[in-house]
């Protein structure tokens, strides 16, 4: 029997979700700089290539195995097609239309659509005040941090618009669907593996008619040192993460991961890149602080106890 899921999550929890905050909030700087010398859909198939390399590459060496079990890849292509292809290509179609700022605050609102989804779908995940109200608030601080500037192209292109909600969609469906392979004995790394080698062979095709990579030139040393950046720190050890965390404390506390990012991009901007940290950046911490505080509700429960 399975150990029941972690719903409030410890130090060791949060611990995880930070660092996991910074791994994919690494990827905007490794992605800014792939990106001068390859194109989009290229970049995705590098990146979900080589992770999965990578991780076929590890349980070769520590002599694990994906478990046999009937259904178990068509639900890993499923996964795959939720987590990876389809909200990547969303993405990647939503940034020829509207700012990156505007689509990371649409990005935000995976947590939202987790809380429904995990609410409809799971027992124990159920939606409360506190939930939603945090999530709320953590949306709002997204905003505030980038600035009011991605808002103003809010009108700009309804279909992008759609497009980036869309993809939080399927990351929410994604985090709960996930669940099910703990259930079936399957461990975190080798879901990771399956779904990055699934990611792959999906996004292959898309790749080879749109972007025709053998028509590409050789990337510098500096690019392949981002991608391969990329695809170990920001997608093999970030997905293992987060699979884990979907083990031990559920799919709706796991998505909290895109309320963190911003944040975690923003400071590594500034450390790394030289970006300045204005005002508004440290507003929109402090309410994405508020509403993981609300979201976690341990706070709350001390001031009824007294």
């Amino acid at each position: 029997m399975t150990p029941p899921i972690k719903l409030r999550m410890g130090a060791a929890e949060w611990g995880v979700l930070v660092l996991l905050s910074v791994l994919w909030g690494g990827s905007f700087f490794f992605l800014e700089v792939a990106l001068r010398e390859v194109p989009p859909f290229t970049l995705v198939l590098a990146r979900l290539g080589l992770s999965a390399l990578f991780m076929l590459a590890f349980i070769a060496v520590t002599r694990r195995a994906i478990p046999r079990r009937r259904g178990l890849w068509p639900a890993l292509f499923l996964l795959a097609l939720l987590n990876t292809a389809l909200p990547f290509l969303l993405f990647a179609y939503a940034q020829t239309e509207i700012t990156s700022g505007l689509a990371s605050i649409l990005n935000a609102t995976t947590p939202l659509w987790g809380v429904v989804v995990a609410h409809v779908f799971t027992p124990d995940e159920k939606a409360t005040p506190a939930k939603l109200a945090g999530v709320a608030t953590g949306i709002a601080g997204v905003a505030v941090m980038i600035g009011g500037g991605a808002l103003s192209g809010i009108g700009a292109s309804l279909p992008a618009q759609l497009a980036c909600l869309g993809a939080t969609f399927c990351y929410a469906l994604a985090g709960v669907y996930g669940r099910r392979f703990r259930a079936w004995g399957v461990g975190p790394l080798e879901v990771a593996t399956g779904q990055l080698v699934a990611g792959a062979l999906l996004i292959l095709p898309v790749a080879l008619f749109i972007d025709a990579p053998w028509r590409l030139a050789v990337p510098g040393t500096t690019t392949l040192l981002a991608i391969a950046g990329l695809a170990l720190f920001s997608t093999t050890v970030a997905y293992f993460l987060y699979f884990r965390l979907i083990e031990r404390a559920g799919a709706t506390n796991a998505l909290l991961v895109t309320l963190l990012i911003p944040v975690t991009a923003i400071l590594l901007g500034t450390l790394l890149l030289g970006e300045v940290l204005l005002p508004r950046h440290l507003a929109g911490m402090g309410l994405i602080a508020a509403g993981l505080v609300a979201i976690d509700g341990r706070l709350f429960d001390r001031f009824r106890a007294t």
